[in-house]
């Protein structure tokens, strides 16, 4: 099992990457990566609408070419959206000319009148020191604070619940999947974290 919190060497040594927002207030930064998924991105994105929370969604761009309608639902709600990569591909098993071609495709895809963004998560959060160092010139790339491990179906979402609280605190980066592998966790465990903080006074906001 990962850990839930991002240790702080990962911080150390990549600085330059966005692992948490630094602030005094109670405001935690909600993300989901892999989608849009027909039926489960929906769900989620009701699920958010009950605890008026807004949130990052880091799309793979091929999906977004197959569900353009709820990928144009995710920004009618006022979610931001991010790159994920054209085909969710390992930075670390690809060439950089090959990889930066896939991120652009993906621009390409989420590239309509008013949805670009600058923000960018790798699958994985594996890249290459070229990779990185390229992507850095136009783009913010957002780690995390707090995976929060709900693709993995070997964990009970009990742990997963109460582990990613104990990891979750002002100005958290917080990751979850919206795709199939994630889903049963995913349901189990994110309108409980959203009741859990929102009684505790936080207020989700999108990056």
């Amino acid at each position: 099992m990962l850990p839930f919190k991002t240790p702080f060497v990962a911080k150390y040594i990549y600085p330059s990457l966005l692992w948490k927002v630094k602030t005094a207030e109670k405001v935690i930064y909600l993300t989901f990566d892999d989608g849009p998924i027909p039926n489960l991105t929906e769900w989620v994105l009701d699920v958010l609408n009950e605890y008026n929370a807004k949130a990052t969604f880091f799309c793979v761009g091929e999906n977004v070419l197959r569900n353009r309608s709820i990928y144009n639902r995710v920004l009618a709600e006022g979610h931001k959206v991010g790159n994920h990569t054209q085909h969710h591909i390992n930075g670390k098993r690809s060439k950089a000319e090959a990889y930066l071609a896939d991120v652009l495709a993906c621009d390409e895809a989420l590239d309509t009148d008013k949805s670009y963004s600058s923000l960018f998560r790798p699958p994985y959060g594996r890249l290459t020191n070229t990779q990185r160092k390229e992507l850095l010139k136009n783009k913010t790339i957002v780690m995390w604070d707090v995976l929060t491990q709900d693709y993995d179906q070997t964990i009970d979402p009990s742990i997963i619940l109460r582990k990613s609280i104990a990891a979750t605190s002002k100005g958290s980066i917080v990751v979850f999947h919206d795709n199939v592998k994630a889903e049963a966790n995913l349901k189990a465990v994110l309108p409980a974290y959203l009741r859990h903080f929102e009684k505790a006074g936080y207020r989700f906001e999108a990056l």
